[in-house]
């Protein structure tokens, strides 16, 4: 790839990963360049982590978006575009929020939020959106406005666990807590589960039985400063590419799902 590729980062807290990203932009690790910060709320750090990089950044204030809903607010309108009933069909993982009222008014909030998210997105040009820390599901509101097309995901997450197993909020609690032997860190896309998307990178480590809960969280965070940039590195050289396969045994198993297969580094395409 001749350019680099451009990158798009949302944070909801410290940034750590976001400042491994910078430093392997910086290092000639990734081919590329961050070209906007975004945050869901005014404290994330990685707001300042970003500005001391002379990085572009913005904030929508999630918190202040909902509160201001559930106080009915009349100057708050969900988007036109806004489908409820499109969007609750393609959302795999709806069944935790249990009552009806609950899960129109978390749709809402999140449409309002994100069509603010990408209202400030649109002033940039970027071609991978990574979320570093970004605490906030991503609705399919937001997703197929990013995604253009199903065989070419360009929003990148990193997970703290092997998944599938432990997807959530708390993967290095979840995973010391069943008392895993091996721990460790999921790159992968995001598509409208939760932590479902297909799986680009793993980096896994030996769980000591000296270990805390603590120690697990700095190994694996140690793992993810190196994971995340060689991912985003693969997706900048055109070595990502997307492939259908069963997801259900059997010869004539009808489900699939797509995975990632990564290219030798003198092939390129992101296509399945």
């Amino acid at each position: 790839m001749d350019s680099k590729l451009k990158i798009g980062v949302l944070v909801s807290g410290g940034g750590s990963n976001l400042q491994a990203i910078i430093d392997a932009c910086d290092q000639g690790l990734i081919a590329g360049e961050i070209v906007f910060v975004g945050a869901d709320n005014p404290r994330a750090g990685g707001l300042e982590r970003a500005k001391n990089h002379n990085i572009p950044i913005f904030m929508v204030n999630y918190g202040e978006i909902i509160q201001s809903l559930s106080d009915g607010a009349s100057n708050l309108q969900v988007p036109d575009d806004f489908d409820e009933q499109q969007i609750r069909q393609k959302i795999f993982s709806m069944q935790r929020i249990q009552d009806e009222n609950n899960c129109s008014f978390f749709l809402k909030t999140r449409a309002i939020a994100e069509a603010k998210l990408l209202e400030h997105m649109a002033e940039f040009s970027y071609e991978l959106l990574v979320l570093a820390g970004y605490m906030r599901t991503l609705t399919p509101y937001f997703i197929d406005k990013v995604n253009l097309r199903p065989n070419a995901p360009r929003i990148m997450n990193i997970h703290p666990a092997l998944l599938p197993s432990f997807p959530g909020v708390d993967g290095y609690g979840d995973t010391y807590r069943y008392g895993c032997k091996v721990a460790g860190c999921t790159v992968h896309f995001i598509d409208y589960g939760e932590d479902s998307g297909p799986i680009i990178g793993q980096t896994a480590f030996a769980v000591e039985e000296t270990d805390t809960l603590d120690s697990i969280r700095r190994k694996g965070l140690a793992l993810e400063w190196k994971l995340y940039p060689k991912c985003i590195q693969w997706f900048a050289q055109g070595r990502i590419k997307m492939k259908k396969r069963s997801s259900s045994a059997g010869a004539q198993a009808s489900n699939w799902r797509w995975i990632v297969k990564i290219l030798p580094e003198n092939n390129s395409g992101q296509s399945g």
